[in-house]
C-alpha cells in the first residue's frame, strides 16, 4: 500500500508544495513544530533512510540543503533544524525546522495548527527563494 507521502507525490493528496525535481520534493508540514517546518522527501517511496542508496541519499540532502535556505529567507530563526526520525511515515523524510533554541525541534512539544491559507501564503514565499 502506498504511504501518504506517496499519495501527495501521485497527487492523489493535496500539498502546499515549496519545491521539486525528478527526484525530490519538499512540502510544508501541515501539523508544524514551527512556522516553515518543511518534510522533503524522496520520490521514490524508501521506508529507512539508510536503505537509501549513496547517491540518492546525498541527493536528498542537496535538495533539503537548497530548500531550507529558502525557508531562512522568509522565517526568521538562527537556524533550519534537520531531523530524520522514520517512524511515523514508512517512507523516508527529513524535517526542516526553523529554530531558535534547541526545544524548538522537541517533537513531544504541542504543533501550530495554521489554516490552509496560512500555509497556502507561506509556502508561495518559500517557493519565491528556492534555487532551483
Amino acid at each position: 500500500m502506498p504511504s501518504i507521502f506517496t499519495k501527495i507525490i501521485q497527487g492523489e493528496i493535496p500539498a502546499h508544495k515549496i519545491a521539486e525535481t525528478e527526484d525530490f520534493l519538499a512540502f510544508l508540514d501541515i501539523n508544524p513544530l514551527a512556522k516553515g517546518h518543511t518534510l522533503a522527501i524522496p520520490k521514490k517511496e524508501i521506508d529507512y533512510i539508510f536503505d537509501m542508496e549513496d547517491d540518492q541519499l546525498a541527493g536528498l540532502m542537496a535538495f533539503a540543503k537548497q530548500v531550507a535556505k529558502a525557508i531562512e529567507k522568509v522565517v526568521p530563526c538562527e537556524r533550519i533544524g534537520i531531523s530524520v526520525i522514520g517512524l511515523e511515515v514508512p517512507h523516508t523524510h527529513v524535517h526542516l525546522i526553523p529554530i531558535n533554541d534547541i526545544g524548538d525541534m522537541n517533537f513531544s512539544k504541542p504543533k501550530l495548527s495554521p489554516s490552509m491559507e496560512e500555509l497556502a501564503e507561506l509556502a508561495g514565499a518559500i517557493r519565491k527563494h528556492y534555487a532551483k
